[in-house]
Formats: structure tokens, C-alpha cells, sequence
């Protein structure tokens, strides 16, 4: 179940377009042909799911405080975090070439449509982003780091497949003249992130039924008590008039 929540937590609350806006430079050149940005998307979860992993491998043994004891325990003190970002960029890059390579060998038509971008994929924030936010959110084990990995992948490739589809229909539309190109793309991306914004609670509706329950029944008891209480200073109130009543008539 943590695998099935992270996975589709990934893909579509914490999305890297829509939630966090990054890799919007590639988002916005390359969608405007659903067959380009299928091509790009592909090979945007293809790097996210072999440097996430990576970088998780490189973070837990080398990077963190106290990662290098396996070497020895005079090396417990060493702290090389400082190194994260230049380590995380260069499996990255490896990566990209990596993918540049077999694009270009397997489908040049595809290569050429990419153009500068699939280079860039190495400069692009949602890559980085993906190692980073897995350092940042501490994610526990390799199977998790990989899940995660690719679920964003995953969401950025139905991003860029979504506005592409929608941008090739806006082509026989009557946009605006202000808004046609960017302006109207942008607006589109704003109304799409506020459509992914809905699923926000997706994972999180079961929690607050149970809390609700909790303080129910912490505070029933109480109520009871309370009550039982009352009712006892009621019945002793009047005693007490009954005998002041006798009193009197004595």
C-alpha cells in the first residue's frame, strides 16, 4: 500500500507541473505536437526512474552524515551533503547521454524533432527536482525511491501529453488574438493545475474520519460524568429545600 500511495501521490498531488511548475521551459516548447511530446515524456521517465534510485544509492552511502561508516568507523564523521548537487547533476547527465544515444540511433525522426530539449532534459528542473525532493523527503528504501522515480515521470509525460493534445484542438479554434501562443497555454496550465489541486484529498479523507472518532469517544465519558453530576447536585439541591422547608413549619 505505501508503494500504490507514493505512486499515484506522485502522479497527480504532488505533480511536478502542476503542483511545484517545474520543467515548464521543456513543458511549454515541446507540446505543441502530441507525437514530440510523447517522445519527450517517455524519456523524462526513463531518466527520473534510473537517477532517482541512483541518487537514493549515492545519498544513503556516500552523500549523508555518516553514510561512509561502512568504510570504517573513522569515517563516521564525515559529512559530504555538500556534494549532493554536483553527484545528482552528473548521474543525470550520464543518464540524458545515455537516452540521447538510443533515441538517436533507434528513431532519428524523433531525435531531430526534439531538437536542443533532449540535451536539456539533463538542465531540466523536474529532473533535479525528483532527487532532490526524494533527499528531502527522506524516502526510506530503494523500492520506494524507484516508485517514486517513475510515478513522476509519469505525471510530467501526462502533462506535456495533455496540453499537447489540447494545444494541436486550439489550432482550429478562434483564440483571441492577445492570447493565442503562450498566453492561452498558460491559462489552460492554470485551469489544469486547479483540476489536479482536486485530488489533494484523494489520500487523506480516511485520516480525519478516525481522529473524529477518537475525540468522540474521549469526550463522551466526559459528557456523561458531567451530566451524572448534575443530576446529583440537582437531587442534593432538593433535599436541602425539603429540610429547610420542615424547619420552617417545625
Amino acid at each position: 500500500m505505501e508503494h500504490i500511495e507514493l505512486f499515484f501521490k506522485s502522479i497527480f498531488i504532488d505533480n511536478m507541473v502542476f503542483s511545484v511548475f517545474l520543467g515548464m521551459c521543456s513543458y511549454l516548447a515541446v507540446s505543441k505536437k502530441v507525437a514530440t511530446a510523447v517522445g519527450l515524456g517517455a524519456a523524462v521517465i526513463f531518466v527520473l526512474a534510473i537517477t532517482v534510485p541512483l541518487n537514493w544509492l549515492l545519498d544513503q552511502y556516500l552523500l549523508q552524515p555518516g553514510a561512509l561508516v561502512w568504510l570504517g568507523t573513522e569515517y563516521a564523521d564525515y559529512d559530504l551533503s555538500f556534494l549532493s548537487f554536483i553527484m545528482f547533476i552528473a548521474t543525470i547527465a550520464t543518464m540524458v547521454q545515455l537516452v540521447e544515444i538510443i533515441v538517436e540511433k533507434f528513431s532519428p525522426s524523433l531525435y531531430n524533432s526534439l531538437g536542443i530539449f533532449l540535451p536539456l532534459i539533463a538542465v531540466n528542473c523536474a529532473i533535479l527536482g525528483g532527487s532532490l525532493f526524494m533527499q528531502s523527503r527522506e524516502i526510506a528504501t530503494l523500492g520506494l525511491a524507484t516508485t517514486y522515480g517513475i510515478g513522476s515521470g509519469i505525471g510530467w509525460f501526462l502533462a506535456i501529453l495533455a496540453i499537447a493534445a489540447i494545444r494541436e484542438k486550439i489550432r482550429y479554434s478562434n483564440v483571441p488574438a492577445p492570447l493565442r501562443g503562450l498566453g492561452i497555454t498558460f491559462i489552460i496550465t492554470g485551469l489544469m493545475a486547479i483540476g489536479f489541486m482536486s485530488f489533494g484529498g484523494m489520500l487523506t479523507g480516511g485520516d480525519e474520519e478516525v481522529v473524529v472518532e477518537v475525540e468522540t469517544a474521549e469526550v463522551k465519558p466526559v459528557i456523561e460524568q458531567e451530566e451524572i453530576k448534575t443530576e446529583a447536585e440537582v437531587a442534593e439541591g432538593s433535599q436541602s429545600i425539603a429540610d429547610n422547608t420542615i424547619k420552617v413549619i417545625e
